[in-house]
C-alpha cells in the first residue's frame, strides 16, 4: 500500500493492542475445558439482565453506561461442560497455573519485567459478553520491546484475562451468547505509540503474532486473535479500532481512520469559519407527518414520535464524506443508534425516503432553519427518539471541537464506525475471589524462554536437511506440534523423512480439502499411526493421499485397517519385478520406438497397477534398469 498522507507531518500516534487465546488444557478459573462448541450442542440456556456498578471511588465508567441505555435482556446457551464459575452461580478457583506459565514465557520473548505478585481486577464489561458483568484480569508485566525494521516499539504492558462469551444472534432487544468460549484464558500485549505508519503498525502486528506461535502454546483459527488498533493525529485525538481480525486490513484501517480524522479537522475549521452552532431544542414535528407517504415515518408514527434538531451553519456539511462511504451524517447516525433507533433523515439527503420537498420546506419552516441550516430528524417511539436526538446534539457539538474520542469498531471494508465511549479508569476495581501469586525471581527464571519460529525454521533445515521454503512453511503452519512430535518420533527412519511429513501436511491436505475431504476429523493420532505404518514397510509413501482419504470419511480406522480395506499393502520386490516386466511387454513397441524417454509413461502405468504397495523411488529405478536392460538386448 501507497502512503496517501505525511504521517511524520501529521504527528501519527499508533499503538496496538493483540489480544490472543492461550492454548492451554483447561479455562482460567476453572476445570472446564477450552474446546470451541457447535452452539446445536448446548442442552440448557439462562437470561440475565446487566447494569453497570460504581466502582471504589464512587464512580461509574462512562462506557459502560453508554452500553447500559438499552435494557436488553441476555441469553446464554449452555453446554454438559459449562460449569457454576461459567455462570456466575460459584465464586473462580485460583488462577490457571498453566496459562499463567504460558504468559511468562511470552514476557521473556518480548523482553518484560514481570511483577512481584499478580493481582486480578475486574474490568465493568455490560454488554452481555460475561455473565458476571465484568472481565477478570491480571496486570503482569511492563517495560518490554520489540525490534522492527525501522527501529524498537516498546511494550508497555501485557495482561491475564479471561476471553468473552462468543456472540451468536443480536436480535435488537435481546442477545444470545454461547458460554463455551467464555474463560478460555489470554493475553493482552499493549504495546507503546511507536509505530509510525500503516507498514509498520502490519510489521509489528506480525511481529507480535511470530513471537506469540513461537510458544506453541496459543491457538490457532479465526477468532483466537484480535488485533485492536489505537491512533491519533497531532490535532485529532485518540481513538481504540476494535476487532481488527485481518492482519492484512491493518494498513487500511490506520489509513483509513488517519484520513477520518484529516477530514474532520477540516469540517471543523469551515464550521467554525461560517459561525456554526448546535441548538439544543428538541422539536416535536409529528404533526407535520401525519399525511407522509413514507413509508419508515408512517409505519412508526402509529406508536412513536417524530423529533428534529436544528444545525446552524451546517447545511452541506452532514453529507460531507469523511471515510469513502462513509459521511458526517453516517457519524450523527452512529450516535442515534445507541438509543435503539435504525438511522436518522438530514436535510443534506432530502427530499428522499419517501419525504416531499413540501415536506422538507415545512420541516425548516417549523424549527426556523434558515440557508445554511441543516435540520436532523428521527421516528421512533418517544423514548427512543429523544435519547437519539440527543445524542445526535452532543455529536454535533464536538463537530465543532474536531475529533472526539472514541472506541470505534472495525468495519470489514477498512472503515470504522461508532462504538461507545473510551473507557475510564473507573471500570476497574479489585477482583476479591481470587487468590494472588507471588512471581518470584526463582520462579520467573525457570520458566522456559521458547525457540523463536525463524530461529526454529533454520534449526530444521540444517537438522532434517529441509529446503529453506519448506523449513519455513512447517515453522508457521498449525502443524509445528504434530510435525515435531512425528519427527522426534520417526526422525531416524529412512522411509519418512521430513520432506515427506512437512509435504503431507502443508501441501497434501490443502489439496484434499479443495477436493471436499473432510480433513478436520483428521487428528494428531491419525497421523501418527500412517506415517508409523509406512515406516514398518506397511505401505509405500505413495498411499498416503488414499489413507488421509479413507481415514477422514471412516475416523475409527488405524492405518493398517485402512490399507487392509482399499487392497493396498506392500508388495514382494518379486511380484513387482513380475507386474513390471509384464507391463513393459505388452507395451514393447513403445519402448524400443521411444527408450529411456520411456520410464515416465510407464511409471504411470505402473503405478496405477501397484496402488501405493511400492515405494515410488525404488519402483523408478527398477523401472529404468528393466527398460534399459530391454532396449539393449
Amino acid at each position: 500500500m501507497s502512503d496517501k498522507f505525511n504521517y511524520a507531518e501529521l504527528g501519527l500516534k499508533c499503538g496496538l493492542e493483540i489480544h490472543q487465546q492461550l492454548d492451554s488444557k483447561h479455562k482460567l478459573f476453572c476445570k472446564c475445558p477450552t474446546k470451541i462448541r457447535n452452539i446445536e450442542e448446548y442442552n440448557h440456556e439462562f437470561f440475565r439482565y446487566l447494569r453497570p456498578t460504581a466502582s471504589e471511588m464512587g464512580e461509574t465508567d462512562r462506557a459502560a453506561l453508554e452500553q447500559s441505555k438499552l435494557r436488553r435482556k441476555y441469553v446464554y446457551k449452555a453446554y454438559d461442560s459449562t460449569c457454576l464459575v461459567e455462570n456466575d452461580d460459584e465464586p473462580p478457583t485460583e488462577v490457571n497455573r498453566e496459562a499463567l506459565e504460558i504468559a511468562l514465557s511470552i514476557i521473556k520473548l518480548m523482553n518484560m519485567v514481570p511483577v512481584d505478585q499478580v493481582h486480578m481486577m475486574r474490568k465493568i464489561v455490560v454488554d452481555g459478553s460475561n455473565t458476571s458483568g465484568f472481565q477478570r484480569t491480571a496486570f503482569l508485566a511492563k517495560d518490554g520491546y520489540l525490534d522492527t525494521s525501522v527501529g524498537p516499539v516498546g511494550v508497555g504492558v501485557l495482561c491475564l484475562e479471561e476471553e468473552a462469551c462468543q456472540k451468536i444472534e443480536d436480535k435488537g432487544d435481546s442477545i444470545i451468547y454461547s458460554l463455551d468460549r467464555l474463560g478460555i484464558p489470554l493475553v493482552e500485549i499493549g504495546t507503546d505509540p511507536d509505530i509510525i505508519s500503516p507498514a509498520h503498525a502490519k510489521e509489528t502486528a506480525q511481529q507480535i503474532g511470530m513471537l506469540l506461535r513461537s510458544t506453541g502454546k496459543v491457538k490457532r483459527g479465526l477468532g483466537t486473535i484480535r488485533q485492536d488498533v489505537n491512533i491519533s493525529i497531532a490535532k485529532g485525538a485518540r481513538v481504540e479500532l476494535k476487532g481488527v481480525q485481518a492482519l492484512d486490513m491493518i494498513e487500511t484501517m490506520v489509513e483509513l481512520e488517519v484520513e477520518r480524522q484529516v477530514n474532520l479537522l477540516a469540517i471543523r475549521d469551515e464550521l467554525l469559519e461560517r459561525g456554526a452552532s448546535v441548538c439544543d431544542t428538541i422539536f416535536d414535528v409529528t404533526e407535520l407527518f401525519k399525511e407522509t407517504q413514507s413509508k419508515v415515518i408512517k409505519k412508526t408514527i402509529k406508536k412513536g414520535k417524530v423529533y428534529a434538531i436544528l444545525l446552524r451553519g451546517f447545511s452541506g456539511f452532514v453529507g460531507r464524506e469523511v471515510q469513502p462511504g462513509r459521511r458526517l451524517g453516517t457519524e450523527f447516525s452512529d450516535r442515534a443508534k445507541t438509543s435503539g433507533v435504525g438511522g436518522i433523515f438530514h436535510t443534506d439527503e432530502l427530499p428522499n425516503y419517501g419525504i416531499t420537498e413540501g415536506e422538507v420546506q415545512a420541516l425548516r419552516m417549523e424549527v426556523g432553519a434558515g440557508e445554511n441550516d441543516a435540520v436532523i430528524m428521527v421516528a421512533d417511539r418517544e423514548e427512543r427518539a429523544r435519547g437519539a436526538m440527543i445524542s445526535v446534539i452532543i455529536r454535533a457539538k464536538e463537530a465543532l471541537e474536531g475529533v472526539p474520542e472514541e472506541t470505534r469498531r472495525a468495519l470489514p471494508d477498512g472503515n470504522n464506525s461508532y462504538l461507545r465511549p473510551l473507557p475510564g479508569a473507573a471500570r476497574m476495581y479489585p477482583e476479591t475471589d481470587v487468590p494472588q501469586v507471588n512471581i518470584s525471581p526463582e520462579y520467573f527464571n525457570a520458566i522456559e524462554k521458547p525457540e523463536l519460529l525463524t530461529e526454529r525454521a533454520k534449526r530444521f533445515e540444517s537438522e532434517f536437511g529441509l529446503h529453506m521454503e519448506l523449513a519455513g512453511k512447517i515453522a508457521y503452519s498449525t502443524y509445528l506440534p504434530l510435525f515435531e512430535e512425528i519427527m522426534q518420533l520417526l526422525g531416524a527412519n529412512q522411509t519418512v523423512n521430513a520432506t515427506l511429513v512437512v509435504r503431507t501436511l502443508t501441501g497434501t491436505l490443502p489439496e484434499l480439502k479443495r477436493d471436499g475431504v473432510e480433513i478436520d476429523r483428521l487428528e494428531d493420532g491419525h497421523f501418527i499411526d500412517i506415517f508409523n505404518f509406512i515406516a514398518e514397510g506397511g505401505v509405500s509413501k505413495e498411499a498416503i493421499d488414499d489413507l488421509l482419504r479413507a481415514i477422514a470419511d471412516e475416523p475409527a480406522l488405524c492405518a493398517k485397517d485402512a490399507a487392509s480395506k482399499m487392497g493396498l499393502g506392500s508388495l514382494d520386490i518379486s511380484e513387482v519385478e513380475r507386474i513390471v516386466e509384464a507391463i513393459i511387454e505388452e507395451r514393447q513397441d513403445f519402448v524400443k520406438e521411444k527408450g529411456m524417454a520411456a520410464v515416465g509413461p510407464v511409471m504411470g502405468i505402473v503405478m496405477k497397477e501397484v496402488r501405493g504397495k511400492v515405494d515410488g523411488k525404488v519402483l523408478s529405478e527398477m523401472l529404468k534398469q528393466k527398460i534399459n536392460k530391454y532396449i539393449n538386448i
